[in-house]
């Protein structure tokens, strides 16, 4: 593919948060029936996806996305083409669980190359202790494996540059609200050059088009800044720990310096 036409805005950064992963259900009657024609060996229904944090729309950056499931699925390469709004997912059902290949592809725009992620699929509750496995099975049985990540474009070229930053068009029901609006009271009502709409905010806060992420924790939306405080409140609470123990590692040791040098002072006074 040829380099876009124009310059790179030279020591520029602009990141795009995103998230990517697996969400399974066991087969219940009640809850999640076996669709039709589903193989009788299969034991859950899973969706694997690459969206927007908060569900923002990311197809103004990341085109398309090619899925690679295990060989045994139909179609196992899947070729998914970006839709305004939505996610790029895959549903499936099986018994088994396998890495998962994503590959990127980004805007015409942007001229970077398709990059490739790796996730494994989760059907069976998971995690570092057995409360976290029990909390997964009083969710239903629902199993959620996913990945925050964050989208780096290095001095990106300036047509792509305007797209990531220009801001997303209002909808039309936005855009109606803000014509009435501005054309209400004070000077030159809707006359003049028009002043440039940006997007509105998802339901958690966040701009279309930008680089924001959620204040708090909603339900389905599990990646937010209260996340990362409570993330960053483990690690120090870890740091504590680790810091702890090697306080103890180094007491223990100078006692035994302490009492090595005590045995080799009575050894040489003996001989």
């Amino acid at each position: 593919m040829a380099p876009p036409a124009g310059k790179r805005v030279k020591g520029v950064q602009v990141f795009r948060p995103f998230v990517y992963g697996t969400t399974a259900r066991p087969f219940d009657e009640k809850t999640n029936p076996k669709p039709p024609g589903a193989p009788d060996d299969h034991t859950h229904s899973w969706t694997v996806f690459v969206k927007g944090i908060d569900d923002v729309d990311i197809t103004y950056w990341l085109r398309r996305v090619q899925f690679k499931l295990h060989e045994s699925i139909p179609n196992h390469v899947r070729m998914m083409e970006g839709e305004k709004g939505k996610p790029f997912s895959i549903n499936e059902t099986g018994w088994g669980e396998f890495e998962i290949t994503i590959k990127l592809y980004y805007a015409a725009e942007s001229g970077e190359k398709p990059q490739t992620l790796y996730h494994h699929l989760r059907l069976h509750p998971y995690g570092r202790t057995e409360e976290e496995k029990e909390t997964m099975r009083l969710n239903g049985g629902e199993v959620i494996s996913w990945t925050y990540e964050e989208q780096i474009f290095n001095e990106p070229y300036e047509a792509f540059y305007d797209i990531l930053v220009s801001g997303a068009p209002l909808t039309p029901a936005a855009q109606a609200a803000a014509n009435k609006s501005g054309g209400k009271g004070g000077k030159g009502g809707s006359k003049g050059k028009e002043k440039e709409q940006t997007g509105g905010r998802s339901e958690g806060g966040v701009l279309e088009r930008s680089a924001m992420i959620p204040m708090v924790n909603r339900p389905g939306q599990p990646f937010s800044r209260e996340t990362e405080q409570l993330e960053a409140q483990k690690l120090r609470e870890a740091r504590a720990k680790v810091d702890e123990m090697a306080a103890k590692v180094r007491e223990e040791m100078e006692k035994k310096q302490q009492r090595l040098a005590e045995l080799k002072s009575e050894n040489s006074n003996t001989t």
